[in-house]
C-alpha cells in the first residue's frame, strides 16, 4: 500500500505552510522492503514534487518488519501529503505524538525512516552531506570494531590477530561456551562435552560465567594490551552473575562490556559501577531515549549503545549524544546486518559529528548489499571514511532490491527464544 500521489491540503500542515508557495512538497512515501544478506531490511523514501529530488530512511526492525511497513504506509505517509520536507523538528514531533500511545519499536522504526529521509532530503538540496549540517566532522574517519567469535581460545585469538593485521585497533570477542548454545560464537562441538538433557544445546549462565574471564586472561596474555577489546553478554544474566562477571573482566582493562545487563533489570547498575571499573555499553534494546536519562544523569555508563532506529532516528539520536556529552558518556552506535546500508550511513554521520564519538560498531556488507544499495558505506584500515555526497550518500536501486524478497517473519530468529538447561525461555 503507498500514499497518494498529491492531496489538496496536507493532513498535518503547521500554520506557517504556505500552501500555494514555491518549493517541494512531499507528494509520495512508500517502504521497500529487501533482503540481499537473507536479512530483512526496510527504507523508507520519500519522494517530493521536485524531479528526482527524494531522501532514504531506514526503518529496519526485522523482526516486525511488515508490521512497520504498515505503519508507515497506513498511518505516518497520509500526514506527510504536501508537507514541506524542509521541517523536520515539526513534522518529527508531530507524528510522534499523532498516535496518542508513542514509542515501541514498531512506531519508533517507522517514523526514524521518515525522520532519515527527511535529513537526506535537506542533505540533497544544500548539496552537502548530513554530517555537515550537524556542525561538520570531529575527525578524519571513524574507528569500527570487528567481531571476533571461535569454538576455542585459541580459534579466537587467531582472529583477533587477523584484524589486528588490517589495521583495527578494537575487536568484539566471544567464544563457544563447551556444552551449551552461545551468544555470537560457533558451537564447540565434541562428543565428550555434556550437554543437559532436559534442554539439548541451552543457554549456559553458569559455564558461560567460568569461561569468558578465562578468555581474555589468554588474550591479553597472547596480545598485549595495544589492542582494545570488547565483549558483548547480551542481557543473558541475572544481577548477581552479572556483577561477578564485571568484576571478574576488570584486570583485563575492556574497552566496553556490552548490555551486562536487561533492561528490566537496570536498577542493578548502581550495584555493579560500585564494585567495577569494567567500562559499560548499554542499551542496545531501548526504545525511547528518555530511558538513558538515569543512567546517563548518575553516569552509570560509559557509552550509549542503541539501534537509532528504535529510538526514532537520527534526530532524537543526535540530541541524546549531545545530552551525553554533558557528563562525559559517549556514543557507540548499534550497526549489526539488520541496519541497512542508510541507517549505517546515517550512524557515520553521527559519528564524525559528535565529540563524544567513542566506537562504532561495523558490519561489511557483502557484494550484492553492495549493488542494492550504491554509495554504502564500506570499511578500510579498521575504520568508515566519509564521502562528500549529499544526504546520507547512499541510493536504493529499486529493480535489484525487489529481486531479493523480505525473509518470512521469524525464519531466521529461533536465537530469541533461547532456553536454560532446564527449558526455561531465557532472555536473548
Amino acid at each position: 500500500m503507498t500514499s497518494p500521489d498529491n492531496a489538496a491540503t496536507p493532513l498535518a500542515a503547521p500554520p506557517w505552510q504556505d500552501l500555494a508557495g514555491g518549493g517541494p512538497k512531499i507528494t509520495r512515501v512508500r517502504t521497500i522492503l529487501t533482503a540481499p544478506e537473507n536479512i530483512t531490511l526496510v527504507v523508507v523514501k520519500i519522494e517530493t514534487s521536485e524531479p528526482e529530488l527524494y531522501g532514504l530512511g531506514c526503518a529496519t526492525f526485522t523482526q516486525r518488519a511488515r508490521a512497520v511497513a504498515e505503519a508507515i504506509d497506513s498511518y505516518l505517509a497520509p500526514q506527510l501529503i504536501g508537507r514541506d520536507p524542509a521541517d523536520i523538528t515539526d513534522i518529527v514531533n508531530s507524528l510522534f505524538v499523532s498516535s496518542y500511545w508513542r514509542s515501541g519499536p514498531v512506531l519508533n522504526n517507522a517514523l526514524s525512516g521518515v525522520d532519515m529521509a527527511l535529513w537526506d532530503l535537506k542533505g540533497k538540496q544544500a548539496g552537502l552531506p548530513v554530517w555537515q549540517l550537524l556542525g561538520g566532522r570531529c575527525r578524519t574517519a571513524v574507528p569500527v570494531y570487528g567481531h571476533a567469535a571461535g569454538r576455542d581460545f585459541a580459534e579466537v585469538e587467531d582472529r583477533v590477530r587477523g584484524y589486528v593485521e588490517k589495521g583495527y585497533r578494537y575487536v568484539r570477542c566471544q567464544v563457544a561456551v563447551p556444552g551449551a548454545l552461545t551468544y555470537g560464537a560457533p558451537s564447540a562441538g565434541g562428543s565428550d562435552v555434556p550437554t543437559s538433557k532436559l534442554s539439548p544445546n541451552a543457554w549456559n549462565p553458569d559455564a558461560y560465567v567460568r569461561v569468558v574471564p578465562a578468555l581474555f586472561a589468554h588474550l591479553r596474555e597472547q596480545l598485549g594490551d595495544e589492542v582494545h577489546l570488547l565483549h558483548d553478554v547480551h542481557e543473558r544474566l541475572n544481577p548477581s552473575q552479572a556483577v561477578l562477571l564485571a568484576k571478574a573482566l576488570e584486570p583485563f582493562s575492556l574497552f566496553f562490556l556490552e548490555d551486562l545487563l536487561a533492561p528490566e533489570d537496570l536498577g542493578w547498575l548502581p550495584t555493579v559501577r560500585a564494585q567495577a571499573a569494567t567500562p559499560l555499553a548499554i542499551g542496545e534494546l531501548f526504545v525511547n531515549p528518555a530511558e538513558y536519562v538515569p543512567l546517563v544523569r548518575d553516569r552509570l555508563i560509559d557509552f550509549v549503545r542503541c539501534h537509532i532506529s528504535a529510538i526514532g532516528g537520527l534526530t532524537p539520536a543526535w540530541r541524546l549524544a549531545n545530552a551525553a556529552e554533558l557528563f562525559g558518556v559517549r556514543t557507540a552506535w548499534h550497526g549489526p546486518g539488520d541496519v541497512s546500508p542508510v541507517g549505517h550511513a546515517a550512524n557515520l554521520a553521527l559519528d564524525l559529528a559528535a565529540p563524544n564519538f567513542g566506537i562504532q560498531e561495523q558490519h561489511v556488507f557483502n557484494s550484492t548489499a553492495m549493488e542494492v544499495f550504491p554509495g554504502c558505506p564500506e570499511v578500510k584500515d579498521g575504520h568508515l571514511w566519509p564521502s562528500d555526497a549529499p544526504g546520507l550518500g547512499v541510493d536504493l536501486d529499486e529493480e535489484l532490491a525487489a529481486k531479493f524478497p523480505p525473509v518470512e517473519p521469524l525464519v531466521k530468529d529461533a536465537w530469541t527464544r533461547t532456553r536454560l538447561p532446564d527449558g526455561t525461555v531465557q532472555r536473548p
